[in-house]
């Protein structure tokens, strides 16, 4: 069943005309089929996470490649976490859970949509990694190699705003040099990687354990 709006305001998903009660804004109970369709469309999206101190860092990560998104139902979405030179997201996951992933409308009409929830990172080669891996299909699979886990988030909250602050935009391309990059790299060089960029975060938090593995012996 669709999911039904919390609130009252006349507001077509989408676009910012009608009628609101002091707010630009719409929440939801889910993600419906209308807004995991457009979800589904877009290129890129950006994942916000915090560690717990009041002087920690917060983080702001984009994140781009079509096919390493994936809503699993009203209530929870995936992605891929790919190798980087950064570990704040599954560090921040790892102390308090806290997240919220945000898309935004480059073209068509304006929209910003927000997921807030609680996430935990799968990790390659804990348990349940090869499940949650699985229905991203070939996407996941080509990729197991330099995967540093699955997020997969329980969404607490859903919401849409106009996004008339963000300029129209067009995709030119996908890039290709991150997944270039670890596809020419053997698993031992990834897990010396990991060892060095992706023990900790920028504020000591624990990220990879020393010998996380790459998963190459299960490709």
């Amino acid at each position: 069943m669709p999911a039904r709006a919390v609130v009252t305001e006349i507001f077509w998903f989408g676009s910012c005309r009608g009628r609101t009660v002091g707010t630009m804004a719409k929440v939801y109970e889910g993600v419906d089929a209308a807004m995991a369709a457009w979800i589904e469309q877009q290129p890129v999206f950006f994942v916000a996470t915090a560690p717990l101190a009041d002087d920690g860092l917060v983080n702001l990560s984009p994140k781009g490649t079509m096919g390493t998104f994936r809503l699993v139902d009203e209530q929870t979405f995936a992605y891929l976490d790919m190798t980087g030179s950064g570990v704040e997201t599954i560090a921040h996951l790892q102390e308090n859970g806290r997240i919220c992933v945000m898309f935004c409308a480059f073209d068509g009409r304006p929209n910003i949509v927000r997921l807030h929830g609680t996430g935990r990172a799968v990790r390659n080669g804990d348990p349940g990694f090869d499940e949650a891996l699985a229905g991203f299909g070939a996407a996941g699979e080509q990729r197991r190699r330099y995967l540093r886990a699955v997020i997969v988030v329980d969404v607490a909250r859903v919401s849409d705003s106009c996004g008339y602050a963000v300029p129209r935009m067009d995709l030119v391309e996908e890039r290709e040099t991150l997944d270039a990059v670890w596809q020419s790299r053997d698993d031992e060089r990834i897990a010396r990687y990991h060892a060095q960029k992706n023990a900790a975060s920028l504020d000591g938090l624990p990220g990879l354990p020393a010998a996380a593995p790459t998963g190459g012996a299960q490709v």
